[in-house]
């Protein structure tokens, strides 16, 4: 059985919902529904849901918008439902965060055997944050499969360290990281530094991508703690 994990169902097609909500229950799954994406994200704040179905297609907002904007803040796993097969239109899901993808019409047990299959995997390990990610209106762009940060579009030189710590802040979006952590994490059990090594790692990765270094938007310090990431 599933135990307490909570799914959140979404899509505009009542029918859909009941049959996928009516599936997920009888395998011992929480679910809870929703018709919009406005409803879906005041549920997801309101619920913190262990994974989402998401369709594609909404009437108010889309769900590549929605995929997009729990990105900037969430791993939660996403399985997308989609009237589309077109593999761009796939690859473009799986490139702004989702997981996994089922396209209309889909077996309800598929669907199931996809959620559990999910929740197994990303419990064993960090579910992968959208390819490109990019905050402020694109003041920041970060572009992880091709290892590139650019700053108001132009590409920022960062070392492997910086980019290792600006990644581990970023995708844990609203973690508050103590120096020791972001060593382990981002630079290595067997790293050979001392933690304020770290504030002059973030110095200088600073200095690269905020647009005022002594007032930071991105690379928040938390005074007694440590540093987390403030990007919107």
């Amino acid at each position: 059985m599933a135990g307490e994990k909570k799914i959140l169902v979404v899509d505009d097609e009542e029918k859909i919902v009941e049959v996928v909500k009516s599936y997920l229950e009888h395998n011992g799954y929480t679910v809870y529904p929703a018709f919009s994406g406005k409803e879906a994200l005041i549920l997801f704040e309101k619920e913190a849901p262990s994974l989402l179905v998401l369709d594609l297609m909404l009437p108010d907002i889309s769900g590549e918008e929605i995929c997009r904007m729990l990105r900037k803040k969430s791993r939660v796993p996403i399985i997308m439902l989609t009237a589309k097969v077109e593999e761009e239109d796939v690859l473009k899901g799986l490139g702004i965060g989702a997981d996994d993808y089922v396209t209309k019409p889909f077996s309800p047990r598929e669907l199931v055997a996809r959620v559990a299959a999910l929740l197994r995997r990303t419990g064993e390990e960090p579910v992968p944050l959208a390819s490109v990610l990019s905050y402020h209106d694109e003041d920041l762009v970060i572009d992880s499969l091709k290892h590139e940060v650019r700053k108001e579009g132009r590409i920022v030189g960062l070392t492997p360290n910086e980019y290792k710590l600006l990644m581990t802040l970023v995708k844990y979006p609203a973690k508050a990281f103590t120096r020791d952590e972001l060593i382990s994490i981002a630079l290595g059990g067997d790293f050979a530094g001392f933690d304020r090594t770290i504030d002059t790692h973030i110095k200088n990765l600073r200095h690269k991508i905020e647009t005022d270094p002594k007032n930071p938007q991105y690379i928040l310090t938390v005074y007694g703690v440590g540093y987390r990431f403030g990007g919107e």
